[in-house]
């Protein structure tokens, strides 16, 4: 079984080695207000599946239609502490007939110092949420594949796009 292909393993190499840096590289260099970004814990914050129409649903021969959302979110937990969360849901219909929704939001607490304002907000909505995803798609592959579906594989996620996309909206709406 194959977990991530050779983008996702170069992504998380250099995301890796920059945290690594950022975490490390400060203190052995003796500068105190340097940045700091450390994973203190990633978990499995929620999950739930709802099939409203099984067994029915598995005697139809059909490939499902799937709808995917996928929400960052992040809370300041006390100084220097957040919580990350990425959150999704994954509807699969047949007809017009729910074969199962799955609601999961996976989160972890990062620690997270001495960046500017806007470093921080990009850090928050974007750099953290590529480490948390990934344990996220594992998980709803899992839950899927044990309610009797194929797993869905979900695709990976550019959250910089995604953190820019959101930015862009929020400026038109608030003018």
């Amino acid at each position: 079984m194959k977990f991530f292909n050779e983008r996702d393993f170069s992504l998380m190499l250099f995301v890796w080695s920059s945290l690594i840096f950022l975490s490390f590289g400060a203190y052995a260099y003796g500068e105190k207000n340097s940045p700091v970004f450390q994973i203190q814990r990633v978990y499995l914050k929620e999950i739930s599946l709802v099939q409203p129409n099984s067994p029915s649903i598995f005697l139809l021969d059909e490939n499902p239609t799937v709808e995917v959302t996928v929400d960052v979110t992040s809370m300041k937990l006390r100084d220097g502490i957040y919580e990350i969360e990425v959150s999704n849901v994954v509807t699969a219909k047949i007809r017009d007939k729910i074969a199962f929704v799955v609601k999961a939001k996976q989160a972890g607490i990062f620690e997270i110092r001495n960046l500017t304002a806007k470093k921080l907000d990009e850090v928050l909505g974007d750099g953290s949420a590529n480490l948390i995803y990934p344990y996220l798609r594992a998980n709803l592959a899992d839950i899927i594949s044990r309610s009797g579906f194929p797993p869905i594989h979900m695709t990976v996620i550019d959250f910089n796009k995604f953190y820019k996309q959101r930015k862009l909206a929020m400026i038109k709406t608030n003018g």
